[in-house]
């Protein structure tokens, strides 16, 4: 059976969103062995040896010698593969998966500000509607934690505020690389990084406990953090990006669902609440804007 192109992106778009949503569920399931450092290293380490073999499928690997295009990636590896990840995975350590995966949306919101606002772009109104529309949604989410304060919460809405300047790099290399270029340095470099903070900071998991949880840093690291990247590029080159970004807002209906699933946590009357604005402002602010 064949299909089309457009069936095709869509296929590609929901099994990458299908492989993103779970990854708050499998990180959560290995820091009962592990910490967030070793495991966000290990996971980083096992994609980078995923976009090593994609590298060395394609016959690629002389793109590591683009210089322009190697600071651009370690720009990108320093602000989304080091602080986003560490601050996401710190978030999923103190916040539930659904709070998590919901407030995760404002990324949305905060590349509207950076390439609108900051860079004077033309502002239509539909856009100033999806973000207000998102940042209720954040606010509305961010209510109970105004009685009993969750710092997972506030990390990351502080790791969806930096994402927009690493994607802003992210789309300088790719204009010289391929995708699987940029994701094996951010992949390597990053994990090196993160073990090393893990050391000084005394947070390093012991061997034992990592093998105790392969089964699902490999996971994050394999599939989520590479298959779905590659799922995501795939898809976008198929099917215009608007519908992307309205198909990946529905992600987090399915952390919640995986999270009441596997922890017997039913999603909050807020969480449900906040992700009525969040989608709806997704879609409009999403109109003639790119995802990276």
């Amino acid at each position: 059976m064949k299909f089309s192109t457009q069936r095709q992106g869509e296929l590609y778009l929901i099994a990458g969103i299908f492989l993103w949503s779970v990854f708050p569920i499998f990180a959560q399931l290995s820091y009962a062995v592990v910490s967030p450092f070793t495991s966000l290293a290990v996971s980083s380490l096992f994609s980078a040896l995923f976009f090593g073999v994609v590298l060395t499928i394609r016959r690629r690997w002389t793109e590591l010698f683009n210089t322009q295009a190697l600071i651009y990636s370690l720009y990108s590896t320093f602000i989304v593969g080091i602080l986003y990840y560490l601050l996401y995975f710190l978030s999923l350590r103190y916040s539930s998966a659904g709070n998590v995966s919901i407030l995760a949306l404002s990324e949305t919101f905060f590349s509207f500000l950076l390439f609108h606002v900051w860079k004077k772009e033309y502002i239509p109104k539909i856009h100033i509607y999806g973000a207000s529309l998102i940042l209720l949604g954040a606010v509305i989410i961010l209510i109970p934690s105004m009685t009993m304060f969750h710092i997972g919460d506030v990390l990351i809405l502080i790791g969806a505020a930096i994402v927009p300047f690493g994607n802003f790099y992210v789309q300088k290399a790719r204009r010289m690389v391929h995708t699987e270029t940029i994701m094996f340095v951010r992949g390597i470099v990053g994990s090196c990084v993160i073990f090393l903070f893990s050391l000084l900071l005394h947070n390093a998991s012991s061997l034992p406990q990592i093998i105790r949880s392969l089964p699902f840093l490999m996971m994050n690291g394999v599939f989520i953090l590479g298959l779905s990247t590659l799922l995501w590029v795939e898809g976008i080159h198929r099917i215009p990006v608007t519908k992307a970004n309205a198909l990946s807002s529905l992600g987090p209906l399915i952390t919640l669902l995986f999270a009441w699933i596997i922890f017997k946590t039913s999603p909050t009357s807020w969480q449900l609440l906040s992700f009525i604005p969040m989608f709806i402002g997704v879609i409009l602010i999403s109109k003639k804007m790119a995802k990276i």
